[in-house]
């Protein structure tokens, strides 16, 4: 079972780093820079895109230190549910799958529960 955790962990760490680098900071992916746009403001999308980047660098590699999992989990909580209910109100129409989004955000926020109990 530690091995699973050791993966799992490995894996919900590395999604927030790849949306925070691929997605953000290197910008392959603009629909997240139109997403903080509609939210956030046209103007300060340019600038707060990186700087929301790096925050989910941050958090992707506070996932992989294992640290303070049950702050961790509640950190991930905050944000993904935050970041899920701006983008389904203000951004709708610039989400691939708006369904399949909170669904997939359910697992991780499952998970990185999972990880903070045991």
């Amino acid at each position: 079972m530690p091995r699973a955790r050791s993966w799992l962990r490995y894996l919900i760490g590395s999604v927030w780093i790849f949306h925070g680098l691929y997605s953000k900071l290197l910008h392959q992916i603009p629909r997240h820079e139109a997403i903080v746009g509609r939210v956030l403001g046209e103007d300060a999308a340019g600038w707060l895109t990186p700087m929301i980047g790096i925050a989910e660098i941050l958090l992707g590699a506070w996932v992989l230190t294992a640290k303070w999992p049950r702050t961790c989990a509640a950190t991930q909580t905050l944000a993904l549910v935050s970041m899920n209910v701006l983008e389904i109100v203000f951004a709708r129409d610039l989400l691939l799958w708006p369904a399949g989004m909170v669904a997939a955000n359910l697992v991780l926020i499952a998970s990185a529960w999972w990880l903070a109990k045991r």
